[in-house]
């Protein structure tokens, strides 16, 4: 079986709490290779911090070098929710309005309407969607 490429970024451990350990990036120099970074929205930004959950925090130490790491595949699920899943939710939701009648206004606010909705839902099942993706954590 062939073994599952990862995202890997540098960064240091900002903090830990209980089990997790909290990695502040530099998305410029994480990110400066990516191709998907101007679709994730990490481009633009400066810094991100990063949970790594079930992590041995008690190995870790505020302001330690560390490689954060996810795999591809996690990465596009993410990706596939967040711009996929809004993309197709506005233009279902457009087209059954505009089908039933709607103006063109009324039906583009309701698309944008069951867009918020749509992410208020991902919002709520956020617990359940962190732990389908695994961070890993290893010194530099």
């Amino acid at each position: 079986m062939k073994a599952e490429r990862n995202i890997e970024h540098d960064g240091a451990v900002e903090r830990i709490a209980g089990d997790t350990v909290y990695v502040r990036i530099a998305a410029s120099e994480a990110c400066g290779s990516c191709r998907a970074r101007q679709a994730c929205g990490a481009e633009g930004a400066r810094e991100r911090i990063v949970a790594v959950r079930g992590a041995a925090a008690g190995g870790y130490a505020p302001g330690d070098a560390v490689r954060v790491g996810v795999t591809h595949r996690a990465g596009g699920r993410a990706v596939l929710l967040a711009y996929g899943g809004s993309l197709g939710v506005l233009l279902v939701v457009l087209a059954a309005l505009h089908g039933a009648g709607c103006g063109d206004g009324a039906a583009a606010m309701g698309a944008l309407a069951a867009v918020g909705l749509y992410f208020g839902v991902l919002r709520l099942l956020r617990r359940r969607i962190e732990q389908t993706i695994h961070f890993t954590i290893t010194r530099r």
